[in-house]
């Protein structure tokens, strides 16, 4: 263990769903853990905000509808939520939900283990959820220890968007694809993507869903940028298909018709270099996440 004053309560951000159809965000006192054998105790110095964060946090609230109360020390931020969306946060009502994906911070207090009293003293990137608070207790194999003088700050951010990045281009590469398509292809994770397959040098098919995006990533170097909202998008994709050879693509969007115009389209480039016709289509295998 360490030195460092660790106090025995804390503050940790909460969002919850009152009976009256409002949303709190509040701080809450919380007890401060004591770290297992093989865990450490994080005073928690950064962390980001993901969509999903957002999604946890705010919920359907009406934001125009925030009022403050409380102290400059201990605000409470309500809003009320539409009435048409009470009905799918019934499970939410009631409950104080801790937020907050991943995080940075200062290992102040470790378990008995080599590899947690390893880690004492370092500056570490987790993600373990409930990390909008002042101390959280990880096991020491889920903390990634950050460069000697990165910032929490700068290390915050190292696991939502850059490793599922990087575990896209993984995928692809043990399933067998040689190239790969990506939709919300401007988004911070489709920038991490797009330099990620440009140092690897795999081909990657970005789509888009407005001029001034495509304009962000050809400044970026890409290659193959299709706008989905333009009358040419079938055309331009199935083009920079068969150009690339790309069978497998991530949707970010989810829902709507855009998975089945890529695998569409992914057909038609695919049967540009058939030798035979086949009623059946290709036997090529084509994915889509």
């Amino acid at each position: 263990m360490t030195a460092t004053a660790i106090p025995t309560t804390a503050l940790q951000l909460r969002s919850v769903v009152q009976p009256d159809g409002t949303l709190q965000i509040r701080l809450e006192p919380t007890p401060v853990p004591t770290p297992g054998p093989d865990e450490v105790l994080i005073q928690v110095q950064a962390t980001p905000i993901n969509p999903s964060d957002i999604g946890l946090l705010l919920g359907p609230a009406d934001l125009s509808t925030v009022q403050v109360t409380g102290t400059a020390d201990r605000p409470v931020a309500t809003a009320r939520i539409p009435e048409r969306a009470m009905p799918n946060m019934a499970a939410r009502v009631g409950q104080s939900m801790p937020v907050g994906n991943e995080g940075a911070g200062l290992v102040v207090a470790a378990g008995a283990s080599p590899a947690a009293q390893a880690l004492l003293g370092r500056t570490v990137a987790v993600i373990g959820g409930a990390m909008y608070t002042q101390y959280r207790a990880m096991p020491a194999t889920q903390c990634l220890v950050l460069p000697p003088g990165t910032t929490a700050a700068e290390g915050a951010s190292c696991f939502v968007n850059p490793l599922t990045a990087l575990s896209m281009v993984e995928t692809m590469k043990r399933e067998g694809h040689t190239a790969l398509v990506h939709t919300a292809a401007a988004s911070n994770l489709g920038q991490m993507l797009l330099k990620i397959c440009q140092k690897d040098g795999v081909g990657l098919v970005n789509i888009v869903r407005k001029p001034e995006q495509a304009a962000l990533l050809r400044s970026l170097g890409a290659q193959y940028v299709c706008d989905s909202s333009a009358p040419t998008f079938m055309a331009e994709l199935t083009d920079a298909l068969a150009a690339t050879g790309a069978t497998m693509a991530f949707d970010a969007t989810g829902g709507g018709t855009l998975a089945g115009q890529i695998l569409q389209c992914m057909e038609a480039a695919i049967n540009r270099k058939a030798q035979e016709y086949s009623r059946y289509g290709s036997a090529v295998h084509k994915q889509v996440y």
